[in-house]
């Protein structure tokens, strides 16, 4: 066996046996292109209930997603620890907004790492980009953690850290979009909540990271933290990252790609790009308000509280990560309930309520008041419905031919656009106009923005949920 199949396991077609895999349903060789969309794979033969196999799938998909965005999201966690030790500076808050911009560059490479990873994932199966993503990610974490200290290497220590942060982003913008086309592939009548599913994950993974930063605060000395604790967040993160390499081995290709590959369009890209611009863009809009949100919510919010409210960095994070705990078991909720109502009218329910909330929540913020963690939870309830929808409704918006690339290209779009930049934003925001409110801004421009594109849902998609409504979905 060659050391490439020793590291990433079969790929190609091999004369040793194979090791057995997971399953999700025997694949019948004259299923139809209606049948490929409603079949109940992963139910089990006298019910529409996702079986143990597929549930095992799903949230195999999603520890990835989860572990991944662990990585991504600690950076925007000890960010002013970062800045003082690779990006210093006598101004604090410019010193802050280096280190955003280094987060922000990791977004930059998101659409290029989704082009390149979803053109093998709708050409040659989800499986091996699952496995590549997450293994060159956890690298590039276990090295961000190593990066000497500016005062040591200048600034290359600055440049490496932006070039890993580069790798983060380039590997991450194939991981989300794949592992949401692989469930709904996986389990088409229970779109909505396997995609919930996935998303109160990563969810989690930030919640983890917000854990280990308050763990580490608690347990370090304060002069141990700034030297020393992000570089532990970092190289906890990439060897989570390395279990979940070994754990996905076991994984079988998509069952809805399985049956359509020797269909395969031999460049998706461009396809998606020649018949598919309008479902990209309204796929772009629709995530405007999950991608601001996230930005400010999962990687500006600790920041912001310490930095510039001057909340201390302990309540800050501990506020947060129950703010974060709280949106994950929303999205899931929320998820549930889309299997029996339309997911577009909880979006726009969650849209309209954070354009209507947004400036309230930062002058409560601003406010200082007693019930801070509150507020946060708050915060998490109101985007469950944007966030626990969003997911199921850009896939719908792509066939499985090439499902990958447009969920890449639209995820990716939006969240360098809206997500990666909000830290930036709003800190360059609160700098020129003097407002500790200032991110708000960025929250309603973004809302309004996800409202509009959902009026294009209903003639864009059906790819997904239309065959959903052929057949009624049981009681899971």
């Amino acid at each position: 066996m060659s050391d490439k199949s020793l590291l990433f396991g079969s790929f190609t077609r091999s004369s040793e046996p194979r090791r057995p895999r997971i399953h999700p349903y025997n694949l019948p060789m004259n299923a139809g292109r209606r049948q490929v969309s409603t079949a109940a794979t992963t139910a089990s033969p006298d019910s529409k209930r996702i079986s143990a196999a597929g549930w095992r799938i799903v949230l195999l998909a999603s520890l990835g997603g989860s572990l991944e965005f662990y990585d991504f999201v600690i950076f925007g966690i000890f960010a002013k620890d970062i800045a003082d030790a690779i990006f210093p500076n006598p101004t604090p808050l410019i010193s802050l907004m280096a280190s955003f911009a280094a987060f922000a560059a990791g977004y930059l490479a998101r659409p290029i790492g989704g082009i390149f990873l979803s053109h093998f994932g709708d050409r040659y199966g989800r499986r091996l980009v699952f496995l590549i993503s997450i293994f060159v990610m956890s690298g590039a974490t276990l090295g961000m953690g190593l990066v000497p200290s500016f005062a040591t290497w200048g600034a290359a220590a600055s440049v490496l850290m932006v070039v890993l942060r580069l790798v983060q982003g380039f590997c991450l913008g194939g991981e989300l979009p794949g592992a949401l086309t692989y469930v709904v592939e996986t389990a088409p009548r229970h779109a909505p909540f396997v995609c919930s599913v996935v998303f109160s994950c990563v969810t989690l993974g930030v919640a983890v990271a917000a854990v280990v930063s308050l763990a580490l605060r608690t347990w370090l000395p304060a002069e141990l933290v700034a030297a020393l604790g992000w570089r532990g967040a970092f190289v906890l993160g990439g060897l989570g990252g390395l279990l979940s390499f070994i754990l996905r081995r076991s994984l079988e290709e998509s069952p809805e790609f399985a049956r359509i590959k020797q269909l395969a369009s031999r460049q998706p890209f461009r396809e998606v790009l020649r018949a598919h611009r309008v479902g990209v863009a309204v796929g772009v809009a629709v995530l405007a308000a999950t991608a601001g949100f996230n930005g400010l919510f999962f990687a500006h919010m600790a920041a912001y509280m310490s930095g510039v409210l001057g909340y201390s960095p302990r309540q800050a994070v501990l506020s947060q990560t129950i703010g974060v705990i709280v949106h994950a078991l929303g999205i899931l909720a929320v998820g549930r309930l889309a299997n029996d109502v339309d997911p577009r009218v909880l979006l726009r329910a969650g849209s309209l309520a954070l354009v209507a909330l947004a400036f309230p929540f930062y002058a409560a913020l601003a406010g200082r008041g007693p019930n801070v963690t509150l507020l946060l939870m708050l915060a998490g309830v109101s985007a469950s419905f944007v966030n626990g929808t969003f997911a199921v409704l850009l896939t719908d918006l792509f066939p499985t031919r090439v499902r990958f690339s447009g969920v890449a290209l639209g995820f990716n779009v939006a969240f360098t656009i809206f997500s990666g930049t909000a830290p930036l934003v709003a800190t360059s925001l609160i700098r020129s106009t003097g407002l500790d409110t200032a991110p708000a801004f960025v929250m309603v421009g973004c809302g309004l923005l996800t409202l509009a594109g959902s009026l294009g849902l209903s003639q864009a998609g059906g790819h997904v949920l239309k065959g959903r409504e052929d057949e009624p979905v049981r009681e899971m």
